[in-house]
């Protein structure tokens, strides 16, 4: 019997060590995650926003994740300097919502000082609230000036130069955050087609990749004349140089990688893996993307990534362009091997994306919790003060007292 009560304690002790160990552990885990209400994982600090004004989308408690992703690449909270060196490139890739995008840019974020848009003019001035120096490079800032819809090659090689002597002078402790936008393949191919029947060719671009443009013979012309205005589908679907196929793996990736345009240089199935995970890896790696089909998840997410606010919410607009456009299965089908690079990146971003915005509202959720309880705590100390140590005080303490409890 003694032993059998011996054995029962001794049991009791290894489950009390065990379970404190655990505590202690999750402890351990918690403080690194959060400490206090501070994000500390990768970024700086956190970014709460008041329940009452919370617009976002509830994270989809059944999404069943395709791909694992480390914390540190969900974790995309920087800290934006906008007085300091630090500069926000946008890479915009054709059709894929990057107008719109663009101009909530610069004419609906919540800044110290507003960029200034001047009607009739397509460019705004967004200086630093300290000086007059850009932190945009985009578009609808400082225009195309690497190159009509500049590429991820093009960009990385050019935008230094560039603001070096937009800004007369050479600074090297420049940090530059890039952010995209990508669409679902289809849609977008859909949706360049229609625009490239209306009469755009985009030829002003330049390609410009390891110094040089590529030759004719590198990038052919997929027509003959000014432009390729009218053209079917069909015969936009058959021509093998268009650039409009995986554009968007073509745009995000390093080319110097394959030899840029020329195609002699490895095999096409080497070229298309290389270009592919190129992509996804530069994908990653941006401070920042978004995507057309969740305006709502990408105003949310490039707010917690930067501590910057849009004034007005973004408005997710279903009908488009591709939308309007009716096609059966079997050019779906083609659409999609045409494009099977891009289609297998937006697999990924997608995924990447929907992993980033759980992870940030779980926690947000987290953080309003720790506060909610560090609120309910400080209500409730009053209560707790032993009745003894009150009469022997003859007062109630003081607000500088209960703040030196809490410390304590």
């Amino acid at each position: 019997m003694k032993l059998t009560v011996k054995n029962m304690v001794e049991r009791t002790n290894k489950c009390i060590l065990i379970i404190t160990g655990l505590a202690i552990f999750m402890m351990i885990v918690f403080q690194y995650v959060c400490h206090g209400t501070n994000c500390r994982i990768s970024g700086p600090r956190g970014f709460l926003q008041d329940e009452a004004v919370d617009i976002f989308p509830t994270p989809d408690p059944h999404y069943v994740k395709k791909y694992y992703f480390p914390v540190l690449d969900l974790e995309r909270t920087v800290d934006f300097d906008i007085k300091g060196e630090d500069v926000i490139v946008f890479l915009h890739i054709q059709k894929t919502g990057g107008t719109t995008f663009g101009r909530h840019l610069v004419q609906n974020v919540k800044l110290e000082v507003p960029c200034e848009c001047k009607p009739g003019q397509k460019k705004c001035t967004c200086y630093r609230p300290n000086r007059k120096e850009t932190w945009l490079f985009s578009r609808f800032s400082t225009g195309w000036s690497c190159g009509l819809h500049a590429d991820w090659t093009e960009l990385i090689n050019c935008v230094p130069g560039v603001l070096n002597k937009k800004e007369t002078k050479i600074r090297t402790s420049r940090k530059f955050y890039y952010i995209t936008m990508l669409r679902d393949p289809v849609s977008r191919y859909l949706s360049e087609w229609r625009h490239v029947q209306r009469g755009a060719t985009w030829k002003t671009s330049l390609h410009m990749c390891d110094g040089r443009t590529p030759t004719p013979d590198e990038l052919p012309s997929c027509y003959e004349g000014n432009d390729w205005s009218g053209c079917t589908l069909q015969q936009f679907m058959d021509c093998p140089f268009n650039l409009a196929n995986n554009r968007q793996v073509r745009m995000l990736a390093d080319l110097s990688l394959v030899g840029c345009y020329n195609m002699s240089f490895i095999t096409e199935r080497k070229r298309a893996q290389i270009l592919l995970e190129s992509a996804k890896k530069n994908l990653k790696d941006m401070a920042f993307f978004g995507l057309t089909e969740f305006q709502r998840k990408t105003q949310y997410l490039f707010e917690r990534t930067f501590h910057l606010q849009f004034i007005k919410p973004f408005i997710q607009f279903n009908s488009t362009r591709a939308s309007g456009v009716e096609t059966d299965n079997e050019t779906i089908h083609r659409i999609e091997e045409l494009n099977d690079l891009d289609v297998q990146l937006y697999d990924y971003a997608k995924d990447l994306f929907q992993q980033r915005f759980q992870y940030k509202r779980q926690l947000e959720r987290m953080e309003r919790r720790i506060r909610n309880q560090e609120e309910h705590h400080q209500q409730k100390i009053p209560e707790e003060l032993p009745r003894e140590e009150m009469e022997e005080q003859g007062r109630v303490p003081t607000e500088d007292y209960m703040s030196h409890i809490e410390k304590w």
